[in-house]
């Protein structure tokens, strides 16, 4: 299974090293052998050698260049980052990007060999109007990208549960897993509002194949926790 932290805008880069180094440590001491990653702030990338695989939030479709504010392969690769979350929720809605964006940074990605979590969901008013308009909703989030990818994994966040607290039924979430897989059958993650609490429920569930965590993993101790769940279960 694959277990993920999103730490967004969130720990300076010593506190985001003692994270990575309690995790590393609590993997070694636990036997854990399921996929560990973790996606710090960008400014708090370092290198890192070990279980724990660190992944970039973001970054633009490009070596380097003239792009203010962004960060490209070559400041990636000088942490020997190649694992990138794509398409998150919050880079569609608040910062705007779309899917051709995302599409050519999946694409530019890709052909790097990278790791891509592309995440897919839908906003609250969306999924009020049933089921098929979710489905619709969500699947012109995969247009223009190559489900077959080997090195692709979805995650699936229902908008409208991140940060809220909020999580769809035990019933919802299989449903949508079992759809989603008939697009790809990429490892397929679920998102939000998984907690500590909840975390081992989610897990359990049909066609979960591991869980893409945000505040909940900001409490290394809570994310480990999560990992363990991963690792008695060992789907």
């Amino acid at each position: 299974m694959i277990i993920a932290a999103n730490l967004k805008t969130n720990l300076t880069r010593i506190k985001t090293t003692k994270y990575i180094n309690e995790v590393e440590s609590f993997l070694k001491k636990n036997n854990i052998s399921q996929e560990v990653l973790v996606f710090p702030a960008t400014s708090s990338l370092n290198l890192h050698s070990g279980s724990v695989v660190v992944g970039a939030q973001n970054a633009y479709p490009t070596i380097n260049g003239a792009f203010t504010g962004e960060i490209g392969y070559e400041q990636l690769e000088e942490f020997n980052i190649k694992t990138i979350l794509i398409g998150h929720s919050e880079r569609r809605h608040l910062l705007g990007e779309a899917q051709e964006k995302l599409v050519e940074k999946f694409n530019f990605y890709k052909n790097l060999g990278f790791k891509i979590i592309f995440c897919v969901g839908e906003p609250i008013e969306v999924r009020e109007e049933g089921f098929e308009s979710m489905m619709e909703y969500i699947s012109k989030q995969y247009e223009g990208i190559d489900t077959l990818y080997e090195n692709l994994v979805i995650a699936y966040e229902p908008v409208w549960a991140i940060g809220t607290g909020l999580t769809p039924t035990s019933e919802d979430i299989v449903a949508i897993h079992q759809e989603l897989k008939k697009k790809s059958q990429a490892p397929l993650l679920y998102g939000g509002s998984v907690k500590v609490t909840n975390a081992a429920e989610v897990l359990a569930l049909e066609g979960v194949d591991g869980i893409l965590v945000g505040s909940a993993a900001l409490y290394a101790e809570h994310f480990c926790t999560m990992c363990q769940y991963a690792q008695e279960l060992n789907k």
